[in-house]
């Protein structure tokens, strides 16, 4: 016995063979939305002081969003700068140590030139026979014994100054790495603050203000939502139809089981095959190897949320 369909029953049948038709063409791969995230982690170990960030709020670039006690190393820097002045007073002073010994050359110059002065007075007398020639001898002699006296204490003032400028030199030597330290300590209270590295928006939180942190540690973890990329799988079939560089549309759910198109570059091909994986479908139904790509795509309304699945159509 022969059944026939109704009208309505017979136009229903033809639309969904239609729907199933055009769905099967309407895109020649399909992925899901990803962005790269960055996790912010505290650079100190402290008790945070305060911590403005908030998930889904949207955060500048270098703007510091919270503070890391730091009080222990503002100590240890006053610690280490009082070390620098200390070392000041431990240096010799060579005024007073030379001083003595310049005095005293003094003397011995002045001696030289009454020396010299009794010596030309001698020389005249010898000359008009009012003087012996002994005389004379013993006048050079203690003018010789002064010349040497002279020529030790500057060998003296010499070695005072050497022997102190070395010592100091030690002392002050010790102020270097001191200084560096410093420079240590100033870099590590910079990290106290906790600066943002990228424009972005806030997708999740992981610390509160009055809680402790730890080198290293997650705080907050923020994406750029303002460029999506789709990471779809293509097959080697489907390789040669797309190249770096490529426009391409890409399409997502709208209301009424409709799609919303939107233009997207291929920004990344793998050169390495894959399995399938078993939440992705091709356009060839479960090949057993596929190639990754990627598709940046702009958000500029934010309807791309991560994790939304997306089409796209290159043909």
């Amino acid at each position: 016995m022969k059944q026939y369909l109704s009208l309505p029953a017979w136009l229903l049948l033809t639309g969904l063979l239609a729907g199933c038709n055009g769905n099967k063409s309407a895109s020649d791969a399909t992925g899901t939305f990803e962005v790269d995230e960055v996790i912010v982690s505290s650079e100190l170990t402290g008790k945070i002081l305060s911590f403005d960030v908030q998930e889904g709020a949207a955060i500048a670039k270098n703007k510091v969003v919270g503070v890391v006690d730091a009080e222990n190393l503002n100590l240890q820097k006053e610690q280490v700068q009082a070390s620098i002045e200390a070392l000041s007073q431990k240096t010799a002073d060579l005024a007073p140590q030379v001083k003595l010994l310049e005095d005293q050359l003094k003397v011995q110059e002045s001696q030289m030139e009454n020396l010299q002065h009794e010596k030309a007075r001698l020389d005249n007398l010898i000359k008009s026979d009012a003087a012996t020639a002994k005389q004379m001898d013993d006048m050079n002699a203690q003018i010789d014994v002064v010349k040497k006296q002279m020529q030790v204490t500057r060998q003296q003032i010499q070695v005072q100054r050497s022997n102190v400028n070395t010592q100091n030199r030690g002392i002050l030597s010790e102020g270097k790495p001191l200084k560096k330290r410093v420079a240590q300590l100033d870099d590590q209270l910079k990290r106290a603050s906790i600066l943002n590295p990228v424009n972005g928006t806030v997708i999740e939180k992981y610390a509160e203000a009055g809680e402790m942190t730890a080198t290293g540690k997650a705080l907050y973890k923020i994406a750029d939502l303002s460029v999506m990329t789709l990471r779809a799988y293509v097959t080697g079939s489907q390789l040669p139809q797309i190249k770096l560089g490529q426009t391409v549309k890409v399409l997502i759910d709208d209301a009424g089981n409709k799609y919303r198109e939107l233009p997207g570059t291929i920004t990344w091909i793998s050169d390495k095959a894959e399995f399938t994986p078993k939440t992705i479908q091709t356009r060839e139904e479960r090949a057993n190897l596929v190639y990754a790509i990627k598709v940046q795509v702009k958000n500029s309304d934010g309807l791309l949320k991560i994790g939304m699945y997306g089409e796209i159509k290159w043909h």
